[in-house]
């Protein structure tokens, strides 16, 4: 049995819960980011945990040179389908991926980060995240508001998605946030469950530090309003590394 995010990702009921995402919020938020930036025409992008690929292919049709990495094959099908050829889409683990050219910027997008027991992986991951990155490159974590999730978690709710039914309990025991999800899918029941650490902005400043970053900017949410650790849907960081 590999860990959560290795079956819970690969499996279609995965794509099923998540099929409502916001593709126009999506590519707001990409063009946002690309201006307020100020990303030069064919810069080299890494979005990694790209999951299907909407982020990667936002990025591709901005003018950007694009890779997009994954560990679920499953996704990195998805997007190898759905998106242009010109896109590299690769199957691979973030703590331990390579990349034979340097990149410009780095986006983590949409809480791919913290999927781990140990905060250990953490440092694994934005380590190899500087080993690729361009001096004078960027890196750009957009992650959930820990705080606020916390404040507003939801227990339990139950949501359809055409004959499918998810059942789906939430909490949190202080380093991580659960999310227990049995599916009916007719005759059939299946448990997974998705376990995200809690990390808020002093916790990404220590991280990001330690491993020869600094944080930059914060932004709350996808039209990059302030930070408030409070009220802020989102966390958005924009790092750099250290001189």
């Amino acid at each position: 049995m590999g860990e959560w995010f290795e079956t819970w990702f690969d499996t279609d009921y995965y794509h099923a819960l998540y099929n409502n995402r916001n593709e126009q919020e999506a590519a707001r938020f990409i063009e946002n980011l690309v201006s307020t930036l100020k990303i030069p025409q064919g810069a080299s992008v890494l979005d990694l945990a790209c999951g299907g690929g909407r982020h990667s292919a936002q990025l591709f049709q901005l003018g950007f040179d694009v890779t997009g990495l994954d560990l679920s094959s499953n996704s990195i099908e998805l997007a190898r389908k759905n998106y242009s050829s010109d896109i590299r889409f690769d199957v691979a683990d973030m703590r331990t991926f390579e990349s034979e050219k340097p990149f410009d910027f780095v986006f983590n997008l949409f809480t791919s980060f913290g999927y781990f027991d140990s905060t250990d992986d953490n440092e694994l991951v934005l380590s190899q995240i500087k080993k690729t990155l361009k001096p004078g490159g960027i890196l750009v974590i957009d992650f959930m508001n820990a705080e606020k999730v916390l404040g507003n978690l939801v227990p339990a709710e139950t949501q359809k998605r055409g004959e499918l039914i998810f059942n789906i309990k939430r909490s949190c025991d202080g380093s991580h946030f659960y999310k227990d999800i049995v599916v009916i899918d007719g005759e059939k029941t299946s448990h997974f469950q998705e376990k995200v650490q809690y990390l808020d902005i002093h916790d990404f400043t220590r991280l990001l530090n330690t491993t020869g970053f600094e944080i930059e900017r914060t932004f709350g949410n996808y039209n990059l309003d302030g930070f408030d650790s409070s009220k802020s849907d989102r966390l958005i960081m924009v790092a750099c590394l250290k001189s």
